[in-house]
């Protein structure tokens, strides 16, 4: 699939440094896929998020900076947000026109919030998603912890409907490698 980028979303210090669910395989597998994507010539795509003044994720701050281990080289695309989702009053949309992108492979955080309304403007946009195994994390909340936060939207909500969720192995061998 010649059409296809990798978009990291918010995976961002404020929100990783916090060490939500299953972070250490969700980073190691978010790396493998940059690795790979990078390597076969595929477009990496971040978005960033800004959470506005005197929050964690305020605009300059440390905690609004991508991660050290997942950051952009030189070069490659970010898209600052507001909201939670990727395209909602930014350019998104019309970047990945520009590319001719007809499928998303969607990383980062958090399942519930950015990660959920990306996919669902994805899909409203006829993109095809691809949603990773093991590759988007989120907190514990008052009614359900992390995990099974991950399990519900990746497996009862996305998988079939919005995306596609297949494992690491499948994503690099069908959506990177030439």
């Amino acid at each position: 699939m010649n059409n296809v980028v990798l978009m990291v979303v918010d995976a961002q210090n404020g929100l990783i440094k916090k060490k939500p669910y299953n972070h250490k395989n969700v980073i190691e597998n978010i790396k493998k896929l940059i690795i790979m994507a990078r390597a076969n010539n595929k477009e990496v795509v971040y978005v960033r998020h800004d959470d506005g003044e005197g929050t964690e994720l305020e605009k300059g701050t440390e905690g609004w900076q991508i991660y050290s281990e997942l950051e952009p080289k030189s070069g490659e695309f970010i898209i600052e947000k507001k909201y939670n989702s990727a395209f909602h009053r930014t350019d998104l949309k019309e970047y990945l026109e520009s590319k001719n992108t007809d499928t998303i492979i969607l990383v980062g955080l958090q399942t519930e919030y950015c990660i959920d309304a990306t996919l669902k403007s994805a899909f409203d946009n006829e993109y095809k998603v691809i949603i990773p195994k093991d590759t988007n994390t989120t907190f514990d909340n008052e009614y359900l912890s992390g995990e099974k936060l991950y399990k519900f939207y990746n497996y009862k909500i996305w998988n079939k409907r919005f995306a596609r969720v297949i494992s690491m192995e499948d994503t690099l061998n069908r959506f990177i490698i030439d």
